[in-house]
């Protein structure tokens, strides 16, 4: 089996998402994926929410199909980092393959995360190529890594879990009903999250 690590804060979790990782299994990149929502000790996002609550959307986005979970490997007390979470998968699915997606924004300095060409010389990845990046200088930058570096055929449309964020604050939730699954657009609302940057677990 072809299993897709897919990482990120997912604050929250959207549409495209969602559609990245239903194109990659139609497209038969992978035949699961599993969303690692990134713990409380990220400290690179702001109005990040607690980890439970961006886990529970990510249980709601994926209830309905059985080839997309959840796992919350890294919602520990400490900053795990992801070549922790790559060595995690590989002995957990030692018998299958393990890919990591990756978008082009973050492929291009990939090489100053932690054991960064690490993970390039030791991990399959998946490339989502946003409209906006230019992949042919990030390929010549990795090009002793060019056989770990799919390029799949997925786009980002530029939706971001930003963009959702000030829609909310600014002109409430109605406004982001077109970017969200409805699950997680009821849970937005009934919980009133990203408000007034309430970041806990809700009552």
């Amino acid at each position: 089996m072809k299993i897709g690590i897919f990482g990120g804060s997912f604050n929250p979790p959207h549409k495209m998402h969602q559609k990245i990782a239903l194109d990659l299994i139609k497209k038969g990149y992978v035949d699961k994926i599993v969303f690692v929502p990134t713990g409380a000790k990220y400290s690179y996002k702001s109005d990040l929410l607690d980890p439970k609550i961006r886990y529970k959307m990510l249980t709601l986005l994926c209830q309905n199909n059985r080839q997309l979970s959840v796992s919350d490997y890294e919602l520990k007390e400490q900053v795990v980092y992801t070549y922790e979470t790559l060595d995690y998968f590989k002995k957990l699915y030692k018998h299958d393959e393990i890919y990591f997606i990756c978008g082009t924004d973050n492929l291009s300095y990939l090489d100053k995360w932690k054991h960064g060409l690490t993970i390039l010389k030791n991990n399959k990845f998946l490339i989502i190529k946003r409209k906006s990046d230019n992949l042919e200088p990030i390929l010549e930058k990795y090009k002793d890594y060019k056989d770990n570096l799919i390029i799949t055929s997925i786009k980002e449309d530029g939706l971001s879990s930003t963009y959702i964020r000030e829609q909310i604050k600014r002109n409430g939730f109605n406004s982001i009903k077109d970017y969200v699954p409805k699950e997680i657009y009821q849970y937005l609302s009934d919980h009133k999250l990203y408000l007034d940057n309430k970041i806990s677990w809700p009552c």
